[in-house]
């Protein structure tokens, strides 16, 4: 579905993304993951169109997406930015703005079907009861999730997320991952979310790219990314990665400076200043 060929870009001499390849498959659930600084949103805009490749090109379906209509862009591809909007209109109003790229010739108004297939996305992700509050006055989690909902009704083949938990709390996360992760796996939706969590990046993704520095350190399952090498290497900070017992993903734990100072004390030893992994 979507490729991206010797990509570079970024910000003048401040931050470049330098020859990015990849490809993402239709249907897959992807999760970009990577330090502070690492170039995860670059990333995300230049395949959204907001950052100009200085080289290099991004494929969507076949074709270049500087050469695709923004309305047309629009109608394939949804994003959820990393702050849900703060205004004054109501979360119906919200959710049916996504219906404009959809909008026929001399439409200026949502019709009957727009509003109709809206709510059903609202009654999806459990937010109908939520369609006449002001969108400023409800939480963090549930304004994400109007975001979320109106991405859906959008009908995009391809949904970006950029950090969709950030500030939310387990349960919330948890309730977003799994929505995203049904409307991957029920309605064929291809996801690419960028995700600081690890452990959630591992749970939920079929595929993580590992960037660093500006670079693809990584591309694979996360089995194969996720290892304690790779993440000391990049993140250069300690830690033990487990097995999930039930998912049987890489489960990550962190290891205090304390702890890592006197290892056999606290987790025992395989040789002397050496922690068990």
């Amino acid at each position: 579905m979507l490729s991206i060929e010797g990509l570079v870009c970024g910000y003048d001499s401040k931050f470049l993304l330098q020859d990015i390849n990849l490809e993402v498959k239709r249907g897959e659930c992807i999760g970009i993951i990577g330090p502070n600084g690492s170039g995860k949103t670059t990333l995300v805009r230049a395949i959204t169109r907001l950052l100009k490749p200085k080289k290099g090109r991004v494929v969507f379906e076949g074709e270049d997406i500087w050469k695709i209509s923004p309305k047309e862009l629009s109608r394939r591809i949804a994003v959820v930015t990393q702050n849900p909007p703060t205004n004054y209109m109501s979360v119906e109003e919200f959710v049916l703005l996504s219906r404009i790229p959809h909008y026929k010739k001399f439409q200026f108004m949502e019709s009957g079907q727009d509003v109709e297939l809206s709510r059903r996305c609202m009654v999806l992700t459990d937010t109908l009861k939520l369609k006449d509050e002001c969108i400023g006055k409800i939480s963090g989690g549930e304004r994400q999730l109007v975001s979320i909902t109106r991405a859906l009704s959008q009908q995009p083949q391809l949904l970006i997320l950029d950090e969709p938990t950030t500030h939310l709390d387990i349960t919330h996360q948890v309730r977003i991952l799994d929505l995203i992760r049904r409307l991957n796996r029920e309605f064929g939706v291809t996801v690419i979310m960028v995700l600081h969590d690890l452990n959630l990046a591992g749970e939920y993704c079929d595929r993580l790219i590992l960037l660093n520095q500006g670079k693809v350190y990584m591309i694979g399952r996360p089995q194969e990314v996720l290892t304690y090498q790779n993440i000391e290497e990049v993140y250069k900070t300690i830690v033990i990665v487990n097995e999930n017992p039930i998912s049987h993903k890489p489960y990550i734990v962190l290891v205090s400076e304390e702890i890592g100072m006197y290892p056999e004390s606290c987790l025992g030893t395989d040789a002397p200043g050496e922690l068990k992994r």
